[in-house]
């Protein structure tokens, strides 16, 4: 399958926000032209503009406009060579709240989206952000308690993560909207020939991450950490994620649309994996280290979809694209916090200081 144009701009839906400022970003210094296309509703998104524009001025163009309006995006497209779709609603809350601007914007953006880029008529690839999330919530997955936090029974499992084998299973409306988008994407390359592939990402970390207690769960304990206020824990904070660095994740999309040739039309999984794989609570231990002081925990009732435990299996991304991990959570925790800190004119602890200059 050809790979797309060779010629005109990648265009970063969603580019302002947490990953796609950091996928233009990469692109950028590569000396690329980016379209970062993005109706900056979310907070914080118009700071990750703004470093942006700083760092590379006029070789990053904003399109302002909202993926729900085919007629006002689809001129975005019309020299794209290389589409990344990060633009969504994030937080299952939300969508239970408004399941119907969820799938507006999930659901309908996406299906706009790729519509867009088909009718441009330039074969540019598409590679979508998914989320784990469209497994379900593994109610059928036997669960052990091991050392305070939630392990599948199955050691092979336990081993590996959950892989692209496991049936789809959606959700709650946000898991509903994100499946039904990341099926569309999967199949506009069967239908129609467009070079797509989909990330079903797992909890993303990192710099440009101005994370809440809805969405971007590791940096929103670390900013209440910093400020020196509460934190709620909806659960026992023994669930269990793989949490990968954002340096990562950029790394992986990349390596897809290099890639895209051979592996358009699949999905793959992307997380820290089984080497990454934490309980809340283990990940507010290390914060407290870095922050030299006991956080005060509140509990709360446990969320609608929230799995025990999502690890995922990288297998498949791995032997495909030769990609892995590099960054391990400890020390992404610590360069998030030293990001983070001088976000909200607050001091790095020096725990922090320690480990960044070790």
């Amino acid at each position: 399958m050809a790979k797309g144009p060779a010629d005109g701009k990648i265009v970063v839906v969603g580019g302002s926000g947490f990953v796609g400022s950091n996928l233009a970003d990469s692109f950028l210094r590569d000396g690329e032209q980016v379209v970062v296309l993005d109706n900056l509703s979310r907070p914080g998104v118009e700071k990750n503009l703004g470093w942006l524009k700083q760092n590379h001025g006029e070789r990053v163009q904003l399109a302002r406009a909202d993926i729900r309006d085919l007629a006002a995006i689809a001129p975005v497209f019309a020299q794209a060579k290389a589409v990344f779709h990060l633009a969504a609603q994030t937080a299952v809350t939300t969508s239970l709240v408004d399941p119907l601007d969820d799938f507006e914007v999930n659901a309908r953006g996406t299906i706009n989206v790729l519509e867009a880029v088909r009718q441009a008529g330039r074969n540019a690839p598409v590679v979508f952000s998914s989320t784990n999330k469209v497994y379900g919530g593994l109610d059928d997955m036997a669960m052990a308690e091991v050392d305070g936090r939630y392990l599948p029974v199955d050691e092979l499992m336990r081993a590996r993560g959950v892989s692209e084998d496991r049936k789809l299973d959606f959700c709650t409306p946000y898991g509903c909207s994100k499946g039904v988008a990341d099926q569309y994407v999967l199949d506009y390359a069967k239908s129609f020939g467009l070079p797509t592939a989909v990330l079903r990402m797992s909890c993303i970390y990192g710099p440009r991450q101005f994370g809440t207690e809805d969405q971007g769960w590791v940096a929103h304990f670390l900013i209440r950490a910093l400020k020196g206020e509460a934190i709620t824990l909806f659960g026992d904070g023994k669930q269990v994620r793989d949490i990968l660095h954002v340096s990562d994740a950029v790394a992986a999309y990349r390596s897809v649309l290099a890639n895209i040739g051979k592996v358009s039309g699949r999905a793959f999984n992307l997380g820290g994996g089984p080497r990454n794989a934490v309980s809340l609570n283990m990940v507010l231990g290390e914060i407290e280290r870095l922050v030299g002081r006991k956080i005060d925990i509140g509990y709360g009732d446990w969320r609608a979809g929230d799995q025990l435990y999502f690890v995922a299996d990288t297998g498949r991304l791995e032997a495909e694209l030769g990609w892995s991990p590099r960054m391990g959570w400890r020390d992404g925790i610590v360069d998030l916090c030293d990001w983070l800190a001088p976000q909200y004119a607050l001091a790095v602890p020096a725990a922090a200081q320690k480990r960044v200059r070790a």
